[in-house]
């Protein structure tokens, strides 16, 4: 029931919030960045049963970098429209401070690096059996945080659309069909005369052999 009003809401600041802005109002953006001040891990109440809040603290704290965690619900259906990813950009921005950003929905974990010089997995899938702080502790250990990666902001915009094939159409024309169909009689009668000049080749090879042995 919660996770139908979050998308109502959602759905309705996005008919209401001009398009042009960089972050949108959103309810989970809204209470992960309210809580993160006092820490810096929210938990939406429809996962509280199955978040194991502690544990996944204790995993944060012992993180390299600052991390921010928000365990919420996402989907095609909310305002990232399915790219986790851009919501987990929009949290960032939305707190504004330097570290590691992660969202994390069910087995499904997503995190950005934000103005860190760090490099954070895109995307991980953890087993549906295993704690949310396991999850959690296998994506960060993919972290890397050198001084060779850009200490740039996280995207908050969509990615553009992938662009159309350039390769022309290959369209069906009458004259192709028959140039095709000519070629392919062409080798259709090639095929079949060298195949008739074997067959004749051989019989006038066994006609010799018999008549020396006559």
């Amino acid at each position: 029931m919660r996770r139908l009003f979050l998308l109502l809401v959602a759905t309705f600041l996005t008919v209401t919030v001009p398009a042009a802005a960089a972050i949108p109002v959103d309810p989970r953006i809204t209470a992960a960045t309210k809580a993160w001040p006092t820490r810096p891990l929210y938990v939406d109440p429809d996962f509280a049963a199955v978040a194991d809040g502690n544990q996944l603290l204790r995993v944060i704290e012992a993180a390299p970098v600052p991390v921010y965690v928000a365990v919420v619900p996402t989907g095609q259906w909310f305002q990232e429209k399915g790219d986790t990813t851009l919501l987990v950009g929009w949290l960032a921005a939305s707190n504004g401070k330097p570290g590691v950003y992660v969202v994390m929905d069910g087995d499904e974990t997503y995190g950005v690096a934000h103005e860190v010089a760090a490099y954070a997995p895109d995307s991980s899938l953890g087993d549906p059996d295993q704690a949310m702080s396991g999850q959690l502790a296998d994506y960060l250990g993919e972290l890397k945080v050198s001084d060779q990666y850009d200490a740039k902001p996280a995207r908050t915009e969509p990615d553009p659309p992938i662009p159309a094939s350039s390769y022309p159409e290959d369209r069906f024309t009458v004259g192709k069909a028959i140039s095709s169909g000519a070629g392919a009689g062409v080798l259709g009668l090639l095929g079949g005369a060298l195949l008739a000049g074997i067959v004749l080749g051989v019989a006038a090879l066994a006609a010799r052999r018999r008549g020396g042995q006559a």
